[in-house]
């Protein structure tokens, strides 16, 4: 694979010249093989030049100037993106080439395997994880409220439980009360208030008769 740059020699314009000279003389440097065609002398080389170069890449005009670079038959670009390149350390790629051992041209990302559905591992992987997170985040507040509901019922039960014991402990104590008055002879209070409750009752009859 060869690199070509078409250059125009003879050209009147000393900004094409610098820009000329900058790309042939990074080429030299860098020991990459470059074949140089001069488009001022040569009709084929000019007319081949203007046919390949892509239509987005050429100006309002729509003759390009050089430099101009290819790799055989494949279009590099023009002297702003070279130089983009060479500032960004892609200078291999930019020309269509492998970087030569101990280049320090940064190598593009690997790209991470992707599933069948299209996912990337990775964020597959994080997906998942997030949602076994967000399953045990949920398992432990259900198992947080069960608690709090069993905490509850036995509250409950403990408060049944007291309200038993006071009634029955209400209850024994009247039967005692009850007991003490029968022994010493005086009658128990609730036996007066039957008695009294008798008693309104036949007077409510006899007003009536």
């Amino acid at each position: 694979m060869v690199i070509k740059v078409f250059v125009a020699t003879s050209s009147g314009s000393i900004a094409i010249r610098k820009k000329q000279q900058e790309v042939v003389g990074f080429l030299e440097a860098n020991k990459i093989d470059f074949k140089e065609l001069d488009i001022a002398g040569d009709e084929d080389n000019r007319k081949w030049m203007r046919e390949n170069v892509p239509g987005e890449k050429k100006p309002q005009n729509g003759i390009p100037l050089p430099p101009q670079i290819f790799n055989e038959e494949q279009y590099c670009g023009d002297f702003d993106s070279f130089f983009s390149a060479k500032e960004e350390n892609i200078i291999y790629s930019f020309l269509g080439l492998a970087p030569p051992p101990g280049s320090k041209e940064t190598k593009p990302p690997e790209e991470e395997p992707s599933l069948p559905n299209g996912e990337v591992v990775g964020e597959a992987q994080s997906t998942a994880e997030g949602t076994e997170e967000a399953g045990e985040s949920g398992e432990n507040e259900a198992q947080k409220e069960d608690k709090e509901d069993e905490g509850n019922l036995a509250e409950s039960q403990e408060e049944k439980v007291s309200v038993r014991l006071c009634t029955v402990v209400s209850l024994d104590a009247a039967l005692f009360m009850s007991s003490v008055s029968a022994s010493q002879g005086q009658e128990p209070a609730w036996h007066t208030g039957v008695r009294m409750e008798g008693r309104r009752r036949e007077s409510r009859r006899g007003g009536s008769r």
